[in-house]
């Protein structure tokens, strides 16, 4: 018998003179927050990525059963930021090494993963991991997975812009902002103006 899942498949459309980064770091109310305000990033769209059917519900992500992961998908300018710079955002911006969990929100839905669209991709992404791993910069193994973007849904128009529509809310205050507080103390260069 064979057990091979059938992941559905999503068309990408990406702009001329732009590339394409899907990144899951936990909640995508908070990387969204953070790729929204670096310089060259042209949208950032929260969705769920790589899960077993088709256009799935927020509700349905978050029983954990479907497989996917809560993401973003960043579209930037490559001669602005590099993807080099994106993935170390990425990893200095949440906790890679914690598997299926970041802070308080636990399930698979919340793991820590990198989905690539080309080889150059997958190739920088794995030697930036096998990097951190070997510098020690963190007590633990980085758990991120690296995998290719098999599909992609947005999630639901609430889900979009989130912070900056309700930065006053007490999630948002407490969860979202201390990470762009990072984001604004270590890649100050990197931010829009």
């Amino acid at each position: 018998m064979d057990n091979q899942v059938n992941f559905p498949k999503t068309p990408l459309h990406v702009p001329d003179g732009q590339e394409l980064i899907t990144l899951g770091a936990g909640c995508f109310w908070c990387t969204e927050a953070v790729f929204q305000r670096l310089k060259g990033v042209h949208k950032v769209v929260s969705g769920y990525s790589n899960g077993i059917i088709e256009n799935p519900s927020y509700q349905e992500v978050c029983s954990g059963t479907t497989g996917h992961n809560e993401v973003i998908q960043v579209y930037f300018d490559p001669k602005v930021i590099s993807l080099h710079k994106i993935l170390e955002v990425f990893f200095a911006t949440h906790d890679p090494t914690s598997l299926n969990r970041q802070g308080a929100d636990s399930g698979p839905q919340y793991r820590s993963g990198i989905y690539y669209v080309s080889e150059t991709q997958q190739k920088l992404a794995k030697e930036l991991k096998e990097q951190l791993n070997e510098s020690g910069v963190f007590d633990k193994h980085i758990v991120t997975e690296i995998e290719p973007l098999l599909s992609f849904y947005p999630a639901e128009n609430y889900h979009q812009d989130y912070f900056n529509q309700n930065g006053h809310q007490p999630y948002c205050q407490f969860v979202i902002k201390p990470k762009v507080n990072k984001l604004e103390k270590f890649f100050q260069k990197e931010l829009k103006p």
